[in-house]
């Protein structure tokens, strides 16, 4: 049996790897647009951007890994053909035959349009590893970079950037930074954080123009009538799921690929996994941008492919690193009603807010608070809720919530 993964990120290396811990002795083929072997992330636009680790430690697996498992990697490969009548893929100028296809090809940032500036040379996005490569030497201490977005992406770029010494500018056209995926609770404690670091936060205010000199970028008109000048920009206004192979196919899709509760799109024989994929969740359908559900969900189509026939159930969890504090998030926060808050008597960076619909407990936002996120992401898992003034009591013991 001949399988096609197309699209060498973490669902993509996750998912061949799992089929051959599991014991699937037919070929594999990892196809992938990027030059370098599968690697991980999230540390681009934290510790690879801060110098703190080298590109070797991006690597999920070595090359030996692949060679040893006899899994083909075809890196630097844009696949531009899929013939499900023939069951082939084309990428470059090879034809790979395929028993079962998969598509794991991820997503891609939004850019700002060009009739506003946005490919002016010194705008930058962050997805992958040329995109922090190319902005790198951008970052030298006193120089001022504009990030256009509030969400966790630009957060982080944020916190590089000041680390650095550089004069960080952040503009957000919503009325609170984290608007669409946070409560207000979280956008106050992650906006004085930046502040005290001697970010300027804009909310409510957006880009209205980039200019230029010599056709670099050089200041930037902003939603208020205020122009800076500015020495680059970092464009963090979320993402969109690679599904343009999907729709060559002739595959069903909407806003992602869609997949049934196994992976399979409407194609039995064409399967998909991670940020490109729209799936069944509770009585509607999801999709997820996050790592760990690129590698759980990899994983269980591996296991689907080879008959498992076990549907894939989410246990959402993120993660986002800024400054000195270590944002845990359990759960999936969607329609909650209210927030209760557990703050730390003695270190006002250590609290934890838990979503709530109704008496039900949703999500749990931990900064710099393990205990908190590992409580609330076992009784979430579990479908259990606290009562909330346990919670909101410091001298509760949450460990105890547990117990049977």
């Amino acid at each position: 049996m001949k399988i096609v993964v197309v699209g060498a990120g973490q669902a993509g290396a996750s998912l061949v790897a799992k089929l051959r811990s599991t014991g699937h002795q037919g070929e594999i083929t990892l196809i992938g647009s990027e030059p370098e072997l599968p690697y991980q992330r999230p540390p681009l636009s934290k510790k690879y951007l801060l110098g703190e680790i080298g590109k070797e430690r991006l690597f999920l697996r070595p090359q030996n890994f692949y060679d040893d498992q006899s899994i083909t990697l075809a890196l630097g490969r844009s696949v531009h053909a899929v013939d499900r009548t023939a069951k082939t893929v084309t990428a470059g100028d090879r034809v790979y035959p395929y028993d079962h296809l998969v598509l794991t090809t991820g997503s891609s940032p939004r850019r700002l349009p060009k009739s506003i500036g946005g490919t002016l040379a010194g705008v930058y996005t962050m997805r992958d590893l040329a995109d922090a490569d190319a902005m790198a030497p951008e970052f030298v201490a006193g120089r001022r970079v504009l990030i256009v977005g509030g969400g966790y992406i630009g957060l982080e770029a944020a916190a590089v950037a000041a680390r650095m010494g550089l004069d960080v500018t952040l503009v957000e056209m919503s009325t609170r930074i984290l608007q669409r995926v946070a409560a207000p609770q979280t956008s106050d404690y992650f906006r004085a954080l930046h502040q005290s670091h001697g970010v300027d936060i804009k909310e409510g205010i957006g880009l209205t123009q980039l200019h230029s000199v010599d056709g670099r970028v050089s200041s930037a008109a902003l939603s208020d009538g205020s122009e800076i000048a500015i020495d680059f920009v970092i464009v963090g206004v979320g993402i969109m799921p690679q599904s343009d192979i999907a729709a060559l196919a002739g595959l069903k899709v909407d806003n992602g690929i869609m997949v049934n509760a196994l992976g399979q799109t409407s194609d039995p024989a064409v399967w998909a996994a991670g940020d490109c994929t729209v799936f069944p969740y509770g009585t509607g359908s999801l999709r997820l941008e996050s790592v760990q559900n690129a590698i759980d969900q990899a994983e269980a189509v591996a296991g689907n492919i080879l008959g498992a026939d076990q549907a894939y159930i989410p246990q959402p969890w993120f993660w986002s690193d800024q400054y000195d504090v270590k944002l845990q998030i359990a759960g999936l926060n969607t329609g909650y009603d209210s927030v209760v808050t557990r703050a730390a008597p003695d270190d006002p960076k250590v609290v934890s807010f838990w979503y709530y619909e109704g008496d039900r407990l949703l999500a749990v936002d931990a900064m710099n608070d393990p205990r908190a996120y590992m409580v609330g992401k076992r009784l979430i898992e579990s479908a259990k809720s606290p009562d909330p003034a346990t919670i909101a009591d410091p001298n509760s013991n949450l460990k105890n919530l547990l117990k049977p």
